[in-house]
């Protein structure tokens, strides 16, 4: 299938800014791209030259992008056609954990506490809780099932500081939210776990109401190979689209500012195109404003 993403953003401020941004396509799905999907970015006020970006990876691997938002705010939006399998997210019953001292270097990070995933405050809960499950692929999807039903999900929840501790005693939260507890979890049984954000349309589901936001899950280390989970829907989606990944929130905000901003428009657009489309299409023009999930950082 053929699925169109996109979104628009635009911040106001009153002076020169400094931004860093992580919005594109994951290089993993980089070779899946139909049409260039580069990022456009243009001042909120006066002439609406394009203003100059750079591009590098960061630590884990992510397309990250610099620019100077000059006073006034600057309009970010890019939209791009990617294909996709189709196929749900992979099940593996026989996934098997990996003894600590036997994961690769570069997996062992995901192991640790992190600014959202306190282990040390969760790790008798997460063994109280999972201790006696089946290693493995049930274990984590035990994991997955305990948050999706602990937790309640509302955009009203939203708040960029909660922990997975916080999330664990007080119940409700947004998609990273769910992901955060389950990470840390995971971590808490040795299960190596990272965060992953991006595109989730409502593909193969019935649609939801809420205006399209970006989507948090997460991703284990079993058999060898990275696992999706998702702890909010619970269930194998169809055409996820990832943009990060790392070892929380704190790694992979969808827009850093080094300054005061306020958002005046969100707008995110994840949908399935039965045909390539014979010429661009703006479906973000047709979009109302997204309700947020706390993505953006300060």
């Amino acid at each position: 299938m053929h699925i169109r993403y996109g979104y628009r953003i635009e911040l106001v401020c009153e002076q020169p800014t400094a931004l860093l941004t992580l919005l594109d396509v994951h290089p993993s799905r980089r070779h899946d791209l139909i049409r260039p999907d580069e990022m456009r970015v243009t001042p909120l006020r006066g002439p609406g030259r394009p203003i100059a970006l750079s591009q590098h990876l960061d630590p884990f691997g992510n397309i990250c992008r610099r620019l100077v938002a000059p006073a006034g705010g600057v309009r970010i939006a890019c939209e791009g056609l990617v294909h996709d399998s189709g196929a749900p997210d992979n099940v593996d019953l026989s996934a098997s954990e990996i003894a600590p001292a036997e994961l690769p270097d570069a997996v062992l990070p995901y192991l640790l506490g992190s600014r959202y995933c306190e282990t040390d405050r969760l790790a008798d809960t997460a063994w109280s809780l999972f201790g006696q499950v089946e290693p493995g692929w049930a274990r984590v999807q035990a994991v997955t099932q305990f948050v999706h039903n602990h937790v309640s999900f509302g955009y009203a929840f939203a708040r960029n500081t909660r922990t997975a501790a916080e999330t664990f005693n007080e119940r409700i939260g947004v998609c990273r939210d769910f992901a955060h507890l389950a990470i840390t979890l995971c971590r808490c049984l040795n299960i190596p776990a990272r965060y992953c954000n991006g595109y989730l349309g409502d593909i193969g589901v019935p649609p939801d109401p809420a205006p399209m936001d970006f989507n948090a899950w997460f991703e284990v280390w079993l058999g060898g190979r990275w696992h999706t989970f998702d702890a909010r829907h619970n269930q194998r989606r169809i055409g996820r689209v990832v943009i990060a990944r790392g070892r929380d929130a704190t790694d992979v905000p969808m827009l850093t500012s080094f300054g005061p901003h306020w958002l005046q428009r969100f707008e995110v657009v994840t949908e399935e195109v039965e045909d390539e489309p014979v010429q661009t299409v703006s479906a973000i023009s047709r979009l109302v404003p997204a309700k947020r999930d706390a993505h953006i950082a300060a």
